[in-house]
């Protein structure tokens, strides 16, 4: 029967893929009705917290954008970038990563992605070795960033064993940042040059390319302070959540526990933003962030939703499989969230589903979170939405998906990014904890 049960889920994860954005979420709601109603499965756990979290991060986000903040933030990075134009693979990856970093979410890095390929195409520099690195690094840093879901997730699920928030990004953002700016290394010479690829020669003499230049952005009055606003409950967000930890221990029983705080604080920001910036809170629905962020919160719902379903009913079985593999080859886990991660289409996601059974089986806090990176493989799978954004803003055609799908310039700068990150993490992780 557990075949059965196990087709329905991939069947449902292979539909929602296909159909793509949002309908994952919706393809694994029918996945978990198919095997209650059909299969007389129990239905396993919703991530509430995992989805609220998302939602009041992205509200705050989108309060920000519509006050300018982003506009802003884009700003500061073309500036960065112009000033260093030779050194855009390396740099690129270094400002999705912050952007990301700073806002718990990787869609930021669709305003910078524009900038990128011109910046490269400028420079005579080969636009898919900046692109695919900073397409990567923006999905990576959302397990080092201290207000995304997938983080506050782990760091939920550790602290019972000993593991503090703290420690937990001490380990995630040294590792994962580390393990991007190697990866811009090797991505430096993947490809060949501009000048001597036939399809950018063909482009151009077809009249193809073009050359934007740089370009003003209006910042608007309110735009500073947004950001403002934003940094410092991302601050504040830090503090409290040390504060209030076992490690520390200086308020103990808080009336607000850490999740709950995270999501106060960053409703609490939305609200400042719009005091602050006067900005109608009617556009913050119609933000491109706010969309990508429901959007994210239901594919979240639908996947962890049908994943805990499967693994909750099959937990013994699993428990006595997976516990010898995991005993003699710990890194096995790394491979297991690459694999699921790639289907799943989210980082949270991943970790709700597979992590908590991990933790069962007996995994090492250090294994957890040196594989945590693991969960980052969205580029795989050539239809995430930074991926195919930085495959068309590259007129120069040097970003392309293959005919064969898995042949694209993301796949080995994300493959090596998250081996080094799991490396790197085992390595730096022995050392913290």
């Amino acid at each position: 029967m557990w075949i059965v049960q196990l087709i329905v889920v991939l069947g449902a994860i292979f539909i929602g893929a296909r159909l793509g954005s949002i309908a994952i979420g919706y393809a694994g709601g029918l996945g978990v009705a198919v095997l209650c109603l059909l299969l007389g499965m129990s239905p396993g756990s919703i991530p509430i917290d995992v989805i609220l979290i998302i939602m009041s991060v992205i509200a705050a986000i989108a309060a920000m954008q519509v006050a300018g903040g982003l506009d802003y933030l884009v700003h500061i990075a073309e500036r960065i970038l112009r000033r260093n134009p030779k050194h855009i693979t390396f740099l690129a990856p270094v400002v999705t990563y912050v952007m990301t970093l700073l806002a718990g979410t990787g869609h930021t890095a669709f305003s910078t992605l524009p900038v990128i390929a011109e910046v490269a195409k400028e420079q005579g520099i080969r636009p898919s070795r900046p692109l695919s690195i900073a397409v990567v690094a923006s999905q990576i840093a959302i397990t080092a960033s201290p207000i995304s879901a997938a983080v506050v997730f782990v760091s939920g699920v550790l602290e019972p064993l000993g593991v503090g928030y703290l420690q937990l990004l001490a380990i995630c953002i040294p590792t994962t940042f580390l393990a991007c700016m190697l990866t811009a290394v090797v991505a430096n010479f993947l490809g060949k040059e501009l000048d001597q690829d036939p399809e950018y020669q063909r482009r151009l003499e077809n009249g193809q390319v073009s050359l934007r230049g740089a370009q003003a952005i209006n910042i608007k009055s309110g735009a500073k302070r947004s950001v403002l606003i934003f940094l410092l409950t991302i601050a504040v967000v830090v503090t409290y959540a040390t504060l209030i930890s076992d490690k520390v221990g200086i308020i103990e029983n808080p009336t607000l526990p850490r999740n709950e705080a995270i999501m106060t604080f960053m409703l609490a920001a939305a609200t400042f933003i719009v005091f602050a910036t006067k900005i109608d809170p009617n556009r913050v629905l119609n933000a491109s962030t706010f969309k990508s962020g429901m959007s994210a919160c239901i594919c979240v719902l639908g996947v962890a939703w049908l994943g805990d379903t499967f693994v909750s009913a099959h937990l013994e079985d699993i428990k006595e499989t997976a516990s010898r593999i995991l005993d003699d080859y710990p890194w096995m886990l790394a491979v297991t969230f690459f694999f699921a991660s790639m289907l799943l289409y989210s980082q949270a996601a991943t970790a709700k589903a597979l992590l908590p059974a991990a933790l069962v089986l007996g995994v090492e806090p250090l294994t957890a979170i040196a594989s945590f990176a693991a969960v980052s493989a969205l580029f795989v799978l050539p239809t995430y939405p930074t991926l195919l954004a930085a495959v068309e803003m590259d007129d120069t055609g040097s970003t392309q998906i293959g005919k064969l799908v898995f042949n694209h310039p993301f796949l080995i700068p994300g493959t090596l990014a998250i081996t080094l990150s799991v490396i790197l993490g085992f390595t730096w992780g022995s050392v913290i904890l």
